[in-house]
């Protein structure tokens, strides 16, 4: 007998000719993320399995999987060739000391094993209950659930306590995109979420110094660090920012500034994509009634681009995001008190319902080739990797 960890994967099963180039993918995600601490990766029948690992190492190593994109879960099992003696064994020298109900889930791959999952189950219950009388069978809400898997490589594994992992689809198998990275609450949300169905990120950031502080920058820094525990690795686009609000707000009426200042955003963004071969930019609106988030705005801003443009926190509402904020680790990080450029040169009144036609217009007042240029010019790239 020997422990190891069984890793179980989700939507990999719903995937056609391709499912072998995404658990390939998974496979090396997996391997890169367990870097620095020895350990073997087998693969059996629908599942991956961590071997030949130092116990001290189990939790650092469990920590770790559990930010994997691609995974479900992970349970530390015990792993002996089968037949019935053994089953019995492990099943009998589990802890139940702390429990008053459990269910015996049996999962038989091994159709030559004599027993059915159904027979098994009522057998290794008996066994349960003769060993600890003051149990009951809860079939519905177990306090523990022991799991026992008889896989066609005549291999069993026993388990009780399957660990969340970070689901969605393996990072890098969705293609590469641009993250809007502000510093607030919403974006790095957002860069999250499309990191988990697939896709990895760089990121861009535009700041405004000396209106914006240099802790403003150091901030989002920290939250793209963040980031880096799911994604590995994110290359920052740092853009200055600074000129162009200085001539909206000198140039253009006070009520399409924000409208202005998003679109050149966007122009900036777009031109990234194209230098570093990113596919779609990512920002972390929601639909609602400020100046940036109706309907009419978002169209008039997407109208400068042809990329696409993911918002996957679009139908959130803010509590929504602050959960997921704090699952993340990045809330506490995002209201630190230092100011983005999205809060210089605000205006009192700004447009909800702007126009493509007046804000083209407007745009008029400015040299809006050179200023994109410019930004460009300005680009500081921070390369930052995830650190276990």
């Amino acid at each position: 007998m020997k422990r190891v960890l069984l890793l179980k994967f989700g939507e990999l099963f719903l995937k056609g000719r391709n499912r072998k180039e995404f658990l390939k993918l998974l496979k090396y995600n997996i391997i890169k993320k367990l870097k620095g601490i020895y350990s073997r990766l087998e693969e059996t029948q629908g599942r991956l399995v961590i071997c030949d690992y130092d116990a001290e190492n189990e939790d650092e190593i469990i920590s770790r999987l559990q930010t994997v994109f691609g995974l479900i879960g992970v349970a530390a099992a015990t792993e002996f060739d089968t037949n019935l003696e053994s089953i019995v064994e492990e099943v009998k020298s589990l802890d139940f000391q702390n429990f008053e109900s459990f269910k015996i889930d049996v999962k038989r791959a091994d159709k030559t094993f004599l027993q059915t999952s159904v027979e098994l189950e009522k057998f290794l219950g008996s066994v349960v209950l003769d060993n600890n009388p003051s149990l009951k069978v809860d079939l519905y809400q177990p306090e523990i659930v022991v799991h026992v898997e008889i896989r066609v490589n005549k291999k069993t594994y026993v388990y009780t306590d399957l660990l969340p992992c970070a689901g969605g689809l393996p990072l890098g198998s969705a293609g590469k995109a641009l993250l809007l990275l502000s510093g607030g609450i919403d974006s790095p949300v957002a860069g999250y979420m499309m990191a988990k169905r697939g896709l990895k990120l760089e990121a861009v950031h535009f700041h405004s110094y000396p209106y914006t502080s240099v802790q403003a920058k150091e901030k989002v820094v920290e939250l793209a660090k963040k980031l880096a525990i799911y994604c590995d690795e994110i290359k920052l686009h740092v853009v200055s920012f600074t000129e162009i609000q200085e001539q909206i707000h000198k140039n253009c009426d006070p009520d399409y500034m924000i409208t202005i200042m998003r679109r050149l955003m966007m122009r900036i963004a777009e031109k990234l994509c194209v230098k570093n071969d990113l596919g779609a930019i990512i920002t972390g609106e929601s639909l609602g009634q400020v100046a940036s988030q109706t309907m009419q705005s978002m169209n008039v801003t997407n109208s400068v681009v042809s990329l696409p443009v993911f918002r996957p926190v679009i139908a959130f509402d803010k509590e929504d995001i602050m959960d997921v904020a704090r699952k993340i680790k990045t809330y506490d990080i995002s209201i630190l008190p230092y100011e983005d450029c999205c809060t210089v040169f605000l205006p009192k009144n700004p447009v909800i319902k702007p126009t493509v036609k007046r804000a083209e217009y407007q745009e008029k007042f400015l040299d809006v080739d050179r200023l994109v240029e410019q930004a460009l010019e300005s680009e500081e790239i921070i390369e930052i990797k995830n650190e276990f």
